[in-house]
C-alpha cells in the first residue's frame, strides 16, 4: 500500500487542480462598442466580487477534505497514513472550494453581461 499511496495522491491532486485554469468570457463582438463592453465587464466583475471570497470557499473545502481524508486514512492504515491522507484531502478540498467559488463568480459575470444585452458564447 505504501508504494501505491503517493501515486494515488499525486493523481488526485492533479485532477483537482486541472480545473483551475482561467475561463475567459467570449461574446459575439458584432456591433459591440468594445469600450462600453470593457466598462460593463468591469462593473459585472465588481458585482461578482460582492458574492463572497474564494478564500472562504477554499477554507471550507480544506476542512471537509481533511476530515474525509483523515477518516479514510485511519480506516485503511496507521495514524501516519491518516495524517498524510488528511493533508492531501485538505489540499484537494481547498482546490475544489476555490474552483467552485470562481465558477460561481464567472456565472454571475455572464448573467450580468447577458442582462446588459451581450450575447455570451461560452
Amino acid at each position: 500500500m505504501k508504494s501505491v499511496l503517493p501515486t494515488v495522491l499525486a493523481t488526485l491532486l492533479s485532477l483537482s487542480l486541472a480545473g483551475c485554469a482561467h475561463n475567459p468570457i467570449i461574446i459575439d463582438q458584432k456591433g459591440v462598442d468594445m469600450a462600453a463592453y470593457n466598462q460593463d465587464l468591469a462593473e459585472c466583475r465588481a458585482y461578482a466580487e460582492e458574492s463572497g471570497g474564494t478564500g472562504a470557499e477554499a477554507a471550507k473545502g480544506a476542512v471537509g477534505g481533511a476530515v474525509i481524508g483523515g477518516a479514510i486514512g485511519a480506516a485503511v492504515g496507521t495514524g501516519r497514513t491518516a495524517e498524510r491522507l488528511g493533508g492531501a484531502g485538505a489540499v484537494i478540498g481547498a482546490a475544489r472550494g476555490a474552483r467552485k467559488s470562481r465558477a460561481e463568480k464567472l456565472k454571475i459575470v455572464k448573467t450580468c453581461l447577458s442582462g446588459r444585452g451581450y450575447k455570451v458564447l461560452n
